[in-house]
């Protein structure tokens, strides 16, 4: 468990500062008017995670999804994960938990996140 636990930190710092790199590159490419960097990461961070979820479903590999899909891509784009779930209740039938999942993670994360700077402005005003 521990072990574990230390890959999927690896990991993450290795999403995370990917993310970084991309964001700063994005930003002095394409501009900082429009979020590039994370429309970038969020595709490049969904296709990957197609790739390496389905390389593992059939050429096995499972010891190193912890460090690869919740630590690399977990740290690069958590929108990675939300498209394999999002995909994977698809791929089950299961088309209305799928909308609704797709639905309510757009907006209650939305609202949450307005709740929160909501919030913190009245706190700290």
């Amino acid at each position: 468990m521990l072990n574990t636990l230390i890959s999927v930190a690896l990991g993450g710092a290795i999403g995370a500062s990917a993310r970084y790199l991309v964001n700063i590159g994005a930003g002095r490419l394409l501009g900082l008017n429009f979020p590039w960097g994370t429309l970038a990461v969020n595709i490049v961070g969904s296709f990957l995670m197609g790739v390496i979820a389905t390389y593992f479903g059939l050429r096995g590999g499972h010891r190193l999804a912890p460090f690869m899909m919740t630590g690399i891509l977990g740290g690069f784009t958590t929108f990675s994960a939300f498209s394999l779930d999002a995909v994977t209740l698809f791929e089950r039938g299961e088309f209305m938990q799928s909308g609704a999942y797709v639905v309510a993670s757009v907006v209650l994360s939305i609202g949450a996140l307005v709740a929160g700077l909501i919030l913190t402005r009245m706190v700290l005003a």
